[in-house]
């Protein structure tokens, strides 16, 4: 009798530790998300700031024009634009959500480079994606050839500016974004950076993929961040142990196959 109470006592120390234990991990993953989020988050904002400022530009140049049905229907459409990804990038939750922003932003920018057109009298712009070592910088014009330090010779569609900097043999005006202590590209910013690129080019058929292989370069990376997450799942029991290992198969996500 004296042992099945011993027993019974050892189990409710187990299933207490454990539950204990899987709360730990449940606050980690959550607080691990957050720290995600944050900065993609901050990233989208960012971006549909520009697309704001990038509008009242284009209702300085307009003012006095006279705008037709076409016109309007344009302008109306980027300004539609502007409030659909200031809405999406307030209520994101997750890293994934940047992708439906980034979406709705490079559709605005290209109908208010049909705006313009139509005003100019030009053809509509072929639609192009949009310049690749920033996408606020609006559509591209051309690709060119270009070598991502310790990277392979790839062509990159680019804005203007960009491809005279790039031909002369200058840098190209990167967008970067903070990974712990350190600016890097957005494309070395992990996978949680991965579907804000995918918003911008993944309509563009073969550039999401290019984009993907601009991943692979610094994919190695996550490794060394799945084996830090085993490394605190392994100081916990049961359930933390299995986080641990959750986070390890996280980390290889950085090869982006």
């Amino acid at each position: 009798m004296t042992g099945m109470v011993l027993l019974l006592v050892v189990l409710g120390g187990l299933v207490a530790v454990a539950l204990v234990a899987g709360q730990a991990g449940k606050r980690r993953e959550a607080e691990r998300r957050e720290a995600e989020l944050a900065p993609v988050k901050r990233l989208a904002e960012e971006d549909v700031t520009a697309l704001g400022v990038e509008l009242q530009d284009l209702d300085v140049e307009m003012a006095g024009a006279q705008l037709g049905a076409g016109e309007n229907a344009d302008y109306q459409r980027a300004l539609d634009a502007y409030e659909s990804a200031k809405i999406a990038a307030a209520t994101m939750t997750e890293p994934d959500d940047v992708r439906h922003v980034t979406e709705i932003l490079e559709d605005g920018r290209y109908a208010m480079a049909c705006v313009r057109a139509r005003v100019e009298g030009r053809p509509l712009p072929t639609r192009r994606p949009p310049c690749f070592f920033d996408p606020r910088h609006g559509m591209s014009v051309a690709d060119v050839p270009w070598t991502p330090p310790g990277g392979t010779r790839r062509d990159v569609p680019a804005c203007q500016l960009d491809v005279e900097r790039v031909r002369a043999g200058a840098e190209p005006d990167i967008r970067k974004v903070m990974v712990g202590s350190r600016r890097v590209p957005y494309w070395q910013g992990g996978r949680a950076y991965q579907p804000y690129a995918q918003g911008y080019f993944g309509g563009f058929g073969p550039m999401e993929w290019m984009f993907m292989g601009m991943l692979f370069s610094g994919g190695f990376e996550g490794i060394g961040e799945g084996i830090g997450a085993l490394g605190e799942g392994l100081g916990d029991m049961f359930g933390g142990l299995g986080d641990g290992i959750g986070n390890l198969f996280d980390g290889f996500d950085g090869f982006d196959f």
